[in-house]
C-alpha cells in the first residue's frame, strides 16, 4: 500500500491528507494529543487585559485551527482532552492556571464547541478560500463568546453588559488579526497541497 498523501478531495480536512492508511487510530490519537498540547502551549501566550479577568491568549486561535485542520470529531476530542486535563489540575490553561473555579472556564467550553463546529464546516470546504475561512473563523469566535461571556457574568457576579465590556470588547481587534492570519494560512495550505496531489 502506498504511503503517499491522499489526493485533495471534497469532504476532507487537512489531517485526512496524512499518510496513515495502516495506522489510522495511532495517527488520530497522536493528532488529538498534539492538538491538546498545542492548545495548552498557545494558552501560555497570554497578555493581561486591564479590568478583565480574561487575558488575550493564543489558545482561541489554536482551538479554531485545530478544529479546521483535524475535523469535528478529532477537534472535539482534542479540546475535550485539553479541558478535562486542565480541570484535573494540569496548569495549561491561560497563564498556567487549572481547575474548575476560573471565571474564564466558559471560554474553554466555548472552544470545545467551536472546534467541533469549525471542523464540520472545514469538512464542507469552510477553510478552502479566504472568504469561507473568514466566515468559519467568525462563527467559531462567536461560539466561544456565546458561552464564555455568560459564564464570566455568572461566575463573577457581573452584569451581562459588564461581562461583554470585560470579556468581549477588548478582544475583538485580536480576533480580527487571528482571523486574518487563518484566512491566509488555511487556503494557502490547501492550494499548496492541491498542487502536489
Amino acid at each position: 500500500m502506498s504511503t503517499a498523501a491522499a489526493p485533495v478531495r471534497s469532504g476532507a480536512v487537512l489531517a485526512d491528507l496524512l499518510p496513515a492508511a495502516r495506522h489510522r487510530y495511532a495517527v488520530d490519537a497522536a493528532l488529538v494529543l498534539g492538538g491538546a498540547a498545542l492548545t495548552g502551549i498557545a494558552a501560555q501566550i497570554a497578555v493581561p487585559v486591564p479590568g478583565s479577568p480574561v487575558p488575550v491568549t493564543g489558545q482561541t486561535f489554536a482551538a479554531l485551527l485545530i478544529g479546521t485542520a483535524l475535523g469535528a470529531r478529532r477537534g472535539f476530542l482534542s479540546l475535550a482532552l485539553y479541558a478535562l486535563v486542565g480541570m484535573a489540575g494540569v496548569p495549561w490553561f491561560a497563564e498556567a492556571s487549572s481547575g474548575w473555579s476560573m471565571p474564564s472556564l466558559g471560554y474553554v467550553f466555548g472552544m470545545l464547541l467551536a472546534a467541533t463546529v469549525v471542523g464540520a464546516l472545514a469538512r464542507r470546504g469552510g477553510d478552502r478560500s479566504v472568504l469561507r475561512t473568514a466566515g468559519t473563523m467568525v462563527l467559531g469566535s462567536a461560539i466561544i463568546y456565546a458561552i464564555g461571556v455568560p459564564y464570566l457574568a455568572l461566575s463573577t457576579g457581573m452584569s451581562l453588559s459588564a461581562a461583554v465590556a470585560a470579556g468581549l470588547v477588548p478582544f475583538l481587534i485580536g480576533d480580527a488579526l487571528k482571523a486574518a492570519l487563518a484566512m491566509g494560512l488555511l487556503p494557502t495550505t490547501w492550494k499548496l497541497l492541491g498542487r502536489r496531489a
